[in-house]
């Protein structure tokens, strides 16, 4: 199985377009970072979890040419605002993708996308089975998911282990019962925003005491602001056993 760093920013802090700060100005390929999301490649299933606003850009620059399914950590824009995208994919294999979300994000999705699930069968529009999912694990083809709860602030949001990978996007606090599900995971992907104290998300030394508590073999951020810095300075404050990922990261699992 292969995951590929789709994205590993936010929208959160000032916007891209708009900043010249010199993480915003660099050089480095590792410091552009799209909206967060990875794709999962299992020798059955070609899935991504969370599709968001850089969506279609991001499946053009991974060369992705088959998608089974998309799988949703929570209903914030910056994770759902590219489903409308997927009708290349429904073209491409004449049918629909698999959609897997929780009632929330069910909910945020009908209200987004009203087009792709009034019935009224209009030509184009982008074609989704919707499964239902929550705290129990589930299977997509070989690919076995165990969710975990994190909290953002006070939105509840699905993190996901698979065998023993588990990746988190948004977490503030995670408790108790939830963080023995990640225990004994080899590596482990969590939020780290930015330095400064933030509401809903991880700072940098809250996600290096949560990496550390968990004991995963190898950790590594995503979901980063421009805020926390470059990946050459950043990468020079970290433990050894944790890493700032990036946009194209390949990892073999």
């Amino acid at each position: 199985m292969t995951i590929t760093f789709l994205g590993t920013g936010t929208s959160q802090g000032v916007p891209v377009i708009a900043c010249e700060c010199e993480v915003c100005t660099s050089a480095d390929k590792r410091d552009k970072r799209l909206r967060t999301s990875i794709l999962i490649k299992a020798k059955d299933k070609t899935i991504v979890i969370d599709s968001g606003p850089d969506f279609r850009y991001q499946m053009l620059r991974a060369r992705v040419k088959h998608l089974d399914a998309i799988v949703f950590t929570h209903e914030h824009k910056d994770h759902v605002a590219g489903m409308d995208d997927i009708r290349a994919f429904n073209y491409r294999q004449n049918g629909p993708v698999d959609v897997y979300a929780d009632s929330r994000v069910q909910k945020a999705l009908v209200r987004e996308f009203p087009y792709i699930f009034d019935n009224a069968g209009y030509p184009g529009i982008p074609q989704v089975v919707i499964h239902p999912i929550g705290l129990q694990p589930f299977n997509i083809g070989s690919v076995n998911f165990t969710p975990i709860e994190v909290l953002h602030y006070k939105l509840p949001v699905l993190g996901f282990r698979i065998n023993d990978f588990t990746y988190i996007t948004d977490a503030k606090t995670v408790s108790a019962q939830e963080k023995e599900k990640i225990k004994g995971s080899k590596i482990l992907v969590v939020n780290a925003l930015q330095k400064e104290s933030h509401i809903s998300h991880f700072t940098m030394a809250e996600a290096i005491a949560f990496a550390n508590e968990m004991g995963a073999e190898k950790t590594y951020f995503t979901h980063i602001s421009h805020r926390l810095g470059k990946h050459a300075d950043i990468s020079t404050e970290l433990p050894a056993h944790i890493e700032l990922a990036y946009d194209g990261l390949n990892l073999e699992l």
